[in-house]
């Protein structure tokens, strides 16, 4: 049977939800599972979102089913009307009857819901996305529940707390002599910084985080809520249409460094699949082993010596992962550790730890778990294991490492994770965590300086949740928000996403990034009923591969001229300079570049895939311009 192209594409055939274009004059926006999206104001992005959400108890979206839909098109305004309902966990239903109103200077969003009983969420409501690119240390003007007016800017570097709370209203310029005002009624808003998440944006939310979560929305009650935006003309300049342009130019920045060497995550429960897979890590040529060893969870001496029969099969150095449970002495827990590595004869290279009350967050009001002083858990770790380099810092993700930033003075290296489908899982939004990657890494670069910088594992799924319980499982393979597996990244989607994030934390200059495990929903091979065959290679391999082979050379910094549609990164070795690119999309880009016309392309693209994906052949290109299809990676080598 012939596979689908979406299948190729994104791993899977559910289909996204359908987009509609909402307009009145120069206002538009996109409707989206009854939620806006991308609105704009003379082709400008004004608001990237306004959504009415439900999450259950674990911050797990509600998914909303939407009936008696109708779209209203007037000669002066566009008007939707749709019933919705979400089902909780427990099986409680909320019904929401919305209605939305575009003119052109305006856009009204207006919600009313009711359980049928008593409904568990930890937030029910209308969430506001103001964009990042061109408004982050922007002013802005906040109007608080009281009528005063704050006048401030957008955070730059990302904001570990909220920034604004009790907001009534939101005030920015979208462009010279336009200005855009969000006013919420109904609740409390407040405004957290999601770039902490890689979201691109600032969101603007319903019910503050000091306030008891989960909380109840009783059965029969009523609650509204209602959003309006307004554009605001306050000079006489005239608005300029935003125009794309369709050819993507290309600059290059040589010597800006090195690329980072590529690391691979191990995990004890995916023994048996990594024994297999271990030879891959030899023709991978990743260079690190990111070990997860968690007491808590039961790994002990059989883990430690899975982890070392894959390091002596592979040549890979070892960083072992581990998390502390600090509930006896601290000498006495890494203690015991140690003991079960010698005993194994694992060699580390390096080992990193972390407390582990440390890998559940504490939003902001709550009140801090105990836990020892890092200075004395890295002390502690320093004894029992001397003269090894000491990591530290989280093995969740960037936002946890802002709220709680770690003493490094002892530490040799500063580690993260970052994951893009903590809040919305949708293609767009996971390629557009791109635009906060780069804040992420400039704030880590701001709070820590040039202290050596490890990053990963980072996945497009989620390898744990520190918001919830557990993880979202994902058995019929959809897109779903902190789901333990996802399946475009055993697609084509998943290879650009992986070119995409090295291209993106490149200027950071990391030592070590680690991108896939090696086994397991999370790694390098593909399963049953994937786009390759079971045991090959999934696409994001060859990334990966093309990524190690370039650790160490001397960094060619390159920018594109629409960076949300194709990024890249490159290197020179030798008398070779080799450039990279993904396609972010499922259109055609044509990318334009200048210099020596000699080159070698390789392509992975929907073409490759349809032939089997079983080898890859570069050859020669002339022409000045690149066409990557939809999310393609291209390689190019250029003598």
């Amino acid at each position: 049977m012939t596979a689908s192209r979406a299948f190729l594409l994104f791993g899977t055939e559910e289909q996204e939800l359908e987009s509609r274009r909402l307009e009145a004059g120069r206002l538009d926006a996109e409707l989206v599972g009854g939620n806006l999206r991308t609105i704009r104001f003379s082709g400008k992005e004004v608001v990237r979102a306004i959504s009415f959400l439900v999450r259950d108890r674990d911050w797990g979206t509600c998914a909303a089913a939407i009936t008696n839909l109708s779209v209203e098109e007037e000669e002066a305004a566009t008007i939707v009307r749709y019933n919705a309902r979400f089902q909780a966990p427990d099986g409680a239903v909320l019904e929401c009857r919305a209605a939305i109103e575009v003119f052109p200077d305006a856009l009204i969003f207006d919600a009313r819901f009711t359980p049928d009983r008593d409904f568990e969420t930890a937030r029910a409501g209308f969430a506001i996305l103001h964009p990042i690119v061109g408004v982050a240390g922007r002013p802005v003007a906040v109007e608080h529940g009281d009528g005063s007016i704050e006048r401030s800017v957008f955070p730059d570097l990302i904001e570990p707390w909220q920034p604004f709370k009790d907001i009534a209203a939101i005030t920015h310029e979208v462009m010279p002599g336009i200005e855009a005002e969000c006013r919420m009624a109904g609740d409390a808003f407040e405004m957290e910084d999601q770039r902490n998440w890689t979201d691109s944006s600032y969101k603007t939310y319903v019910r503050p985080l000091a306030l008891p979560w989960p909380y109840v929305l009783k059965a029969g009650e009523t609650v509204h809520l209602a959003i309006r935006l307004s554009i605001r003309q306050i000079s006489a300049a005239t608005p300029k249409v935003e125009q794309t342009p369709r050819r993507i130019e290309v600059s290059l920045r040589r010597d800006q460094g090195t690329l980072p060497a590529i690391g691979i995550g191990l995990k004890p429960d995916e023994v048996s699949d990594e024994l297999l897979d271990a030879r891959l890590i030899r023709a991978l040529g990743a260079r690190h082993l990111v070990c997860h060893f968690d007491p808590d969870a039961g790994h002990g001496a059989a883990a430690l010596r899975h982890f070392r029969q894959v390091a002596d099969s592979s040549g890979a150095e070892v960083t072992l992962e581990c998390f502390v449970p600090c509930r006896r002495p601290l000498d006495v827990e890494l203690g015991e550790v140690a003991r079960m590595v010698r005993d194994s004869g694992l060699r580390l290279a390096s080992l990193a730890v972390s407390p582990s009350v440390d890998r559940q967050s504490t939003p902001p009001g709550s009140v801090w778990p105990e836990c020892p002083p890092l200075e004395d858990v890295y002390a502690a770790a320093e004894r029992a294991f001397p003269n090894v380099p000491l990591g530290g810092g989280m093995f969740s993700y960037f936002t946890e490492l802002n709220r709680k930033r770690v003493p490094v003075d002892r530490l040799s290296y500063v580690t993260h994770c970052t994951n893009p489908i903590v809040h919305a899982a949708d293609d767009l939004s996971v390629m557009q965590s791109f635009e906060a990657l780069r804040d992420v890494t400039r704030s880590v670069r701001a709070i820590y300086g040039d202290k050596p910088y490890r990053i990963g594992p980072s996945t497009i799924a989620m390898r744990q949740n520190p918001y919830g319980s557990q993880t979202k499982d994902n058995p019929s393979g959809k897109r779903i928000a902190m789901a333990n597996r996802d399946p475009r990244h055993n697609a084509l989607f998943g290879a650009a996403w992986t070119l995409a994030y090295a291209a993106t934390v490149a200027d950071a200059e990391p030592e070590v990034l680690t991108l896939s495990t090696l086994a397991g929903p999370f790694g390098l091979v593909a399963g049953p009923g994937e786009p390759v065959k079971e045991g090959h290679p999934r696409p994001l391999f060859h990334v990966v591969r093309w990524l190690a082979a370039l650790s160490g050379g001397r960094r060619i910094a390159v920018a594109t001229s629409a960076p949300d549609r194709v990024v890249g990164l490159g290197a020179a070795l030798g008398e070779t300079s080799t450039l990279l690119f993904a396609n972010l999309t499922p259109d055609l880009q044509t990318v334009r570049l200048a210099g020596p016309a000699r080159r070698r392309l390789t392509l992975l693209d929907e073409n490759w895939l349809r032939a089997g994906a079983t080898g890859l052949e570069a050859s020669a290109h002339e022409a000045e311009s690149v066409v990557l299809p939809a999310y393609a990676v291209a390689r190019i080598d250029i003598p």
